[in-house]
């Protein structure tokens, strides 16, 4: 399906409106998309800041590949295709990020530790010193919307027609593991090998918050989702890090850097992070 236009004009109004980064991605393109889901959407805020506040990939980029993986269910009745063409959007928009901002990383591109009371506290008197309007995340927003609804317009025309095997998402695994739904496990599946394969933090970690945090929207209709406090963030990212010996980025887990979604499908087929997703899914809040 063609998008209404690259052209994203009131982002800094849908930013403040949904007030996290990784929401106002979700929900601009979305939007663009024709696929609008307030819950799916709102799930998404325990991965600003870099996932919790723990700064690492942009709540930017996790936000544009959930909408993708959405978009991917919808074009692609084939879930071959669909996943691959999610994995493929999703590492276009992460490469068109990095041409942007060379990181990325919340915590270089702000260079404050969200996590820290003193780091958050200059970084908001900052941000208010400037009005949240004209604070640099939103300023990179505005900027980059545009960029980030080409490239995952130009990613979504990869088909997996003809492949060897069958994609798979450490992702969209965990997903299915935690009883979602085909349209959640391959909206998330862009999330594969750390975002988009890029090896920074665990996608399967980010699949499970946002799963987690979908799972209580609904059951609190109409209140705002917990974001970077307990009980659903602290619990989950607690156990993660217990059992990853702290170590949060995909390639420092599996010890390796995906070159290809081949590489990371071998991985999770033959047993790689199979302890870790269990545990994931499994974990009750």
């Amino acid at each position: 399906m063609e998008t209404s236009s690259p052209e994203i004009s009131d982002v800094k109004s849908v930013f403040l409106q949904c007030g996290t980064c990784a929401q106002t991605f979700g929900h601009l393109l979305n939007r663009e998309f024709g696929n609008s889901n307030a819950a799916s959407e709102q799930a998404l805020d325990p991965l600003a800041g870099g996932v919790a506040n723990y700064g690492y990939q942009c709540g930017m980029l996790w936000g544009s590949a959930l909408a993708i993986g959405r978009e991917a269910y919808r074009r692609y009745p084939n879930e071959k295709d669909a996943l691959l063409a999610a994995v493929s959007a999703t590492q276009h928009v992460v490469e068109s990020f990095m041409q942007r901002t060379k990181t990325l990383n919340c915590k270089a591109i702000i260079g404050h530790n969200l996590r820290s009371v003193f780091g958050l506290a200059i970084y908001m008197a900052k941000t208010m010193r400037k009005g949240i309007k004209n604070s640099q995340c939103f300023n990179l927003a505005e900027d980059w919307a545009p960029q980030a609804m080409k490239a995952a317009v130009i990613g979504l025309d990869q088909e997996g027609a003809g492949l060897a095997y069958t994609p798979t998402s450490c992702a969209s695994e965990v997903v299915k593991k935690m009883g979602g739904s085909d349209e959640e496990a391959l909206s998330v599946a862009g999330f594969a090998g750390g975002l988009g394969l890029s090896g920074e933090a665990c996608g399967a970690l980010g699949a499970a918050l946002w799963f987690r945090t979908l799972t209580w929207c609904r059951e609190h209709p109409g209140e705002k989702a917990p974001m970077f406090n307990p009980p659903i963030p602290k619990k989950l990212i607690k156990v993660f890090l217990r059992e990853t010996n702290s170590c949060m980025t995909c390639k420092e887990i599996t010890a390796c850097q995906f070159q290809s979604l081949e590489e990371h499908t071998a991985h999770v087929a033959t047993g790689g992070c199979q302890k870790l997703l269990e545990l994931l899914a499994s974990t009750e809040i």
